[in-house]
């Protein structure tokens, strides 16, 4: 678990949580997907460049959106750095950001940590990929196709997709797979 210290003048590698908490980003393990802060209490969720979207959404989801949103960024295919650029955008004060690629000792290039638990992120996350969907539709030439869409989206319920593909998933274990 990440724990809150004290900064010195001297120390570079910290990170400023949301709360107002100092983090070193070395204590960010590969596995951890939220940590609760000592010092506000909450949880905050954790994401870093090599969690794959599929952390998120199905391989077959992740898949149709990697062919048809174009980046024109080093990050290459639309992925986990895109979805949470999304999220930073709708929630600037809420999310904060480290760069480590010049740190080969950590394991990944970019770590965020919300202000959220890794639950409600992962339900913001869903949200705003459905609202960029609806707003790519909505550009369809095709009337049928946009009905069709709207009308599904009236039936999706974020929070009961997150909850069951939560429990496909088995984020609390190891063994953890994408669907």
């Amino acid at each position: 678990m990440a724990t809150p210290r004290v900064p010195g003048p001297e120390d570079e590698r910290q990170l400023e949580l949301p709360c107002g908490a100092t983090i070193d980003p070395h204590d960010i393990d590969l596995g951890m997907r939220e940590f609760t802060c000592p010092s506000c209490g909450e949880s905050h969720a954790v994401v870093t460049d090599v969690h794959p979207p599929s952390r998120f959404f199905p391989e077959s989801l992740v898949t149709i959106l990697q062919e048809t949103i174009d980046t024109e960024d080093d990050f290459g295919d639309f992925g986990t750095p895109h979805l949470m650029g999304v999220v930073m955008e709708e929630f600037p004060e809420r999310v904060v950001t480290h760069d480590a690629s010049d740190d080969g000792a950590v394991g990944y290039s970019m770590v965020w940590v919300t202000d959220f638990d890794s639950r409600r992120l992962h339900e913001i996350v869903v949200e705003l990929v459905v609202e960029l969907m609806e707003h790519a539709i909505s550009h369809a030439e095709d009337d049928t196709a946009v009905s069709e869409f709207e009308s599904q989206m009236l039936e999706f319920d974020v929070s009961e997709f997150v909850e069951q593909y939560r429990q496909q998933r088995d984020f609390e274990s190891e063994h953890d797979r994408p669907v």
